[in-house]
């Protein structure tokens, strides 16, 4: 095991398998065999048309990433295989870890996270978007009884909508253009709506990826409403109405990222705990829905060149090795 295969973006939604040495098996390292991993689709179609922010470019940086930005790099957050080599009480155990798409991979120790015992490999690809969706909800502050908007049912907004399913009891909708996603939203038990009615949420989060639906959230939401920001846009400028009834209303935008666990929280939480958190939410064979459409590895160069033209069907592209 000294070589492996792993995606490269090479341009803007050109990409290729490289084969490239494997570092040296050391103490405390491990060699995984990838398995499954996940593109999350919003993040990786920025990073693949090149959007990424020079200013941000550190920051965004994955662990073990090739490369730099925009372009050639090999980047990735959701990697799941089995250990073939390194501590010997972690042989033939299943992990997750924060890593490009890459047929084998050599890791630290302290950055595998092990997938428990009865949890299927190919949902516990959803580890990395689902601690996304928990870190949003935490900052929303979603009280008993709220009524609730995700804006974009993508993978990390259906992936709230999940959550905030395991909390209080909230009246929950979802705004979706897509007639495809309304379609899988309502198959998964939530209430859809084209178009959300103004100033009738407490609470709204914007998951979609784009100005417009963060407009459509901060308009949906009624006096001292919250808005959740969670889409990313990159280098993409974000021009919003806030002429209308946002100061006057007192609404609130509140930004939520999932590197940093919120203020609040941070006192007794940490990263490891809300991984076991994020398992145990996965233990729930519900979160099945969430995962597709499959793709072979082989064929990651054709979908990557399709996904920056269009997102894709399903939620989260379960690659197979």
């Amino acid at each position: 095991m000294t070589r492996a295969r792993a995606f490269w973006l090479q341009g803007k939604g050109r990409g290729a398998l490289r084969s490239e040495d494997l570092p040296e098996l050391r103490r405390e390292w491990c060699a995984v065999r990838t398995m499954f991993s996940a593109v999350s689709p919003g993040t990786e179609r920025l990073v693949a048309l090149g959007r990424v922010p020079e200013a941000l470019s550190e920051e965004m940086r994955c662990p073990y990433m090739g490369g730099r930005f925009p372009f050639p790099v090999k980047y990735g957050y959701s990697l799941v295989g089995e250990v073939v080599a390194g501590p010997k009480d972690l042989l033939g155990r299943k992990v997750h870890v924060l890593h490009p798409h890459q047929d084998i991979c050599v890791v630290r120790r302290d950055d595998i996270r092990l997938i428990p015992d009865g949890l299927p490999p190919a949902r516990a690809t959803l580890a990395s978007n689902l601690e996304t969706a928990v870190t949003a909800v935490w900052d929303s502050g979603v009280t008993l009884g709220e009524r609730v908007l995700v804006v974009g049912f993508g993978i990390v907004g259906s992936l709230v909508a999940r959550a905030l399913g395991s909390g209080p009891e909230t009246d929950l909708e979802i705004a979706e253009k897509r007639a495809d996603r309304r379609r899988l939203a309502m198959r998964m038990g939530f209430r859809t709506t084209p178009t959300p009615k103004p100033g009738a949420f407490d609470l709204a989060f914007d998951t979609s990826g784009s100005p417009a639906g963060l407009q459509a959230a901060i308009d949906s939401v009624g006096v001292e409403g919250r808005v959740i920001a969670v889409s990313w846009f990159g280098t993409r400028p974000a021009r919003l109405d806030l002429g209308g009834s946002f100061h006057s209303r007192r609404k609130r935008i509140v930004g939520s990222q999932v590197s940093r666990i919120p203020g609040a929280l941070r006192p007794r939480w940490d990263a490891a705990r809300r991984t076991d958190l994020v398992f145990r939410l996965l233990e729930r064979p519900e979160f099945d829905l969430h995962v597709g459409p499959t793709v072979p590895f082989v064929s990651l160069p054709g979908f990557f060149g399709a996904l920056v033209r269009r997102s894709p069907e399903g939620l989260s592209p379960l690659i197979t090795y």
